[in-house]
């Protein structure tokens, strides 16, 4: 047996507390401890001492026999709260509260929207550059292709639903802290759709759709930088009884280059000289995405200066004939073995620079 707490206590309330005060207590208490906001293991329970608290102290009669005799004039005499399904005649969580803080009954809905759909493609560096068409597959629900999305079998239709009378709602009387007020909700005859279905379609059993494989072109614009998502509206799942289809959302994966690489709409290259040329300069080709082009280096360039070839970029996305420029940046290299020969000839380069001094 379990002693049962004093309804005072409950909402936190002195015993000569107004029935404003009891209202104003409960409001608070109801919001803390609702289990579609408080999600702790005895949430539940509290919500319905709370309830049950609420209850009692609001109703004068009710609240004098208590004042008087404690527990043992609600009939409970210890054995826990009862509960909203307890027959004390109001409904679920959901319908009190609702109510009580304006929320209006709860509805179910009749018929989903299709759900959007994800998938990913990996595309080459140049694709991203310049752009490509994909064709993909994926697999989705569609229209049933026996039925065509009628949920019944061909040659047979739906009737009106005689629960709802067409309109896929239905009403109830419920009885809340306040009173009695009424709540509608889906039909639960026919779902909410207004129709029964006597022969249901034998290929989707009555549900309208089927999943199926689909072949889908994407079009990936020039420009589009790596881990971008592309929405394509429509393109995911079918929606329920001619509600609107989802999107298909293709995220993008791009190959690394070899030579280049990216920054935005800049492109990188690393241009490897030797010594000598670096330090004598000389005009030379440079690949870009674009082609090879033509750039001077200037006789004394040092180890990572970088040269600015425009518009040798990546094209701005949406706007193509504006691009980027391409960066490159100049790698002194240091050979590592020497012939007898050249090691001669440095070492009479290093003597002049000391002759110089």
């Amino acid at each position: 047996m379990t002693t049962k707490r004093d309804y005072y206590e409950i909402l936190e309330v002195h015993r000569d507390a107004s029935e404003e005060d009891v209202r104003k207590a409960f409001r608070k208490k109801a919001l803390e401890f609702h289990p579609d906001r408080n999600k702790s293991a005895d949430a539940g329970v509290k919500f319905k001492e709370v309830n049950e608290a609420y209850q009692v102290l609001t109703d004068p009669e009710r609240r004098q026999q208590y004042d008087r005799f404690g527990h043992a004039a609600t009939g409970s005499g210890g054995q826990g709260t009862g509960g909203f399904n307890s027959g004390d005649g109001f409904g679920g969580f959901g319908d009190i509260f609702d109510a009580f803080f304006g929320g209006g009954p709860r509805t179910q809905t009749s018929a989903q929207p299709g759900r959007d759909l994800q998938t990913t493609i990996t595309v080459a560096f140049e694709e991203a550059v310049f752009g490509v068409t994909r064709e993909i597959e994926i697999e989705r629900r569609e229209s049933c292709t026996r039925c065509k999305g009628s949920r019944s079998e061909p040659g047979h239709t739906a009737s009106t639903c005689s629960n709802c009378k067409g309109s896929g709602r239905v009403r109830r009387a419920a009885r809340s802290v306040f009173g009695q007020f009424m709540t509608e909700a889906a039909c639960n005859v026919c779902s909410g759709t207004g129709q029964q279905i006597s022969n249901p379609c034998t290929q989707c059993k009555g549900s309208g759709r089927e999943r199926a494989k689909s072949k889908i072109k994407v079009q990936v614009p020039a420009g589009i930088p790596a881990g971008a998502t592309l929405n394509l509206r429509g393109q995911g799942d079918s929606g329920e009884r001619g509600t609107p289809s989802g999107d298909l959302y293709v995220g993008i994966r791009v190959k690394p280059h070899e030579e280049f690489e990216r920054e935005e709409n800049d492109i990188h290259y690393d241009l490897e000289l030797t010594y000598p040329q670096a330090a004598l300069g000389l005009e030379l080709e440079v690949p870009t995405l674009h082609g090879a082009h033509k750039i001077k280096i200037p006789a004394g360039t040092q180890n990572g200066e970088v040269f600015r070839v425009t518009g040798k970029g990546v094209p701005n996305l949406g706007r193509e004939h504006r691009r980027g420029d391409q960066l490159v940046t100049i790698l002194v290299s240091t050979p590592a073995k020497l012939s007898k020969r050249q090691k001669e000839i440095l070492e009479e380069l290093q003597r002049s620079f000391t002759d110089d001094d």
